[in-house]
């Protein structure tokens, strides 16, 4: 075989996992149908190190964002990557509200975050001065981080160890061999074809039609685009706050509602909103019409803001796995070896939390190598 290791996709989660393995494995291939790494969803969100307070018990999410969020920090500090551990408040704003954060409190606690802590209304206003709630949660390990920096390290942590990366690249056939796999590629218009023993199917918003070209799919891992916006806050109101601040979350919502995030310069967005996308056609416009209604949800915690201080700021598209009004759906990572396909391994419909995830998919990927 040409290569031990073939990897689909250098997103966050593609680069994580060539970092991982390349510590144990030579000639491991990572094909990039873009021009270079995260040019999807890995550029395209709040760069947030989440705690792992909202997803269901034992469900993968919230394994591997318990375990990435020390992960992620231990390796920013190792490497030098800027990054924040800011905190974060999920406020509160009226009765019925006060009581779903006990409920969000005691799920952060069997997904194993340690840090959560109900605060008063005036603990959180000596916190955050310039908000509005009436109790809120405290979660110190919430943080930010540069992403495009953590993606250069990766990269270039795997590249020293010997992987081969090859951009510009849109795999076409993927097709099952004696001992492993032959992939077809197309760069430039031009094909070409090697052999692999195994492949790891880490192409985000394409992964459910990388696994039909393998023959390796089945309905449940049909991906959904639901597009996010973003708008940024500027005349000064970004230094009214230090922290995240999140509104209280639906139930069955694909998101977490209009939230307040900050980066490392200390600029402030609002967002993401959540917006099926039924074509999955990937779209980064900014609907400038919603700027009203991500100013009115934002207004119900921060209501120091005003219209003229939102204008757009970026938008990205997220691989759900659920349609409007379904339940939330767990990350999909499996060995498709009951399929007929040894040494596949499928991750499907990882959105978030996958960038703070992906050391701990990186570690992951490793062990189900072994087994």
């Amino acid at each position: 075989m040409e290569a031990k290791v073939t990897i689909i996709g250098a997103g966050v989660i593609g680069l994580a996992i060539a970092e991982e393995l390349s510590k144990k494995f030579n000639k491991i291939f990572v094909v990039e149908k873009n021009k270079k790494f995260g040019q999807e969803t890995s550029s395209r969100n709040s760069e947030v190190i989440h705690s792992g307070i909202y997803y269901p018990t034992n469900s993968l999410k919230a394994k591997l964002c318990v375990e990435g969020n020390k992960m992620l920090y231990d390796f920013c500090i190792k490497h030098g990557i800027p990054h924040s551990r800011c905190g974060k408040l999920v406020v509160a704003t009226n009765l019925k509200e006060e009581k779903i954060l006990n409920k969000i409190l005691n799920q952060a606690i069997r997904n194993g975050v340690k840090d959560g802590q109900l605060i008063s209304r005036e603990k959180a206003l000596e916190l955050e001065p310039e908000i509005f709630c009436t109790k809120a949660l405290h979660f110190p390990s919430t943080g930010i981080i540069d992403s495009h920096g953590l993606m250069k390290r990766l990269e270039a942590n795997a590249t020293i160890n010997g992987v081969s990366f090859a951009y510009n690249s849109e795999v076409v056939k993927i097709e099952r061999i004696e001992g492993g796999y032959a992939i077809t590629v197309k760069e430039n218009n031009i094909q070409f074809i090697f052999t692999t023993e195994y492949v790891i199917n880490a192409s985000g918003l394409n992964a459910d039609q990388i696994a039909k070209t393998a023959g390796a799919f089945q309905k449940a891992y049909k991906i959904h685009y639901w597009k996010g916006d973003y708008f940024a806050v500027g005349n000064g109101k970004n230094k009214k706050i230090n922290r995240l601040i999140y509104p209280v979350p639906q139930t069955n919502v694909v998101g977490l509602g209009i939230h307040a995030t900050l980066d490392l310069n200390h600029g402030m967005k609002l967002g993401p909103d959540s917006t099926y996308l039924q074509s999955n056609t990937i779209d980064y416009s900014i609907d400038k019409k919603k700027q009203t209604a991500f100013l009115l949800a934002a207004q119900k915690y921060l209501p120091f803001l005003e219209f003229e201080d939102l204008h757009p700021d970026q938008a990205g598209v997220r691989p759900k796995l659920q349609l409007p009004g379904e339940p939330v759906r767990d990350f999909i990572i499996t060995k498709e070896t009951a399929s007929g396909h040894p040494n596949f391994i499928n991750l499907i419909g990882l959105e978030s939390p996958g960038l703070t995830s992906c050391l701990a998919i990186g570690h992951m990927i490793s062990k189900l190598l072994d087994n």
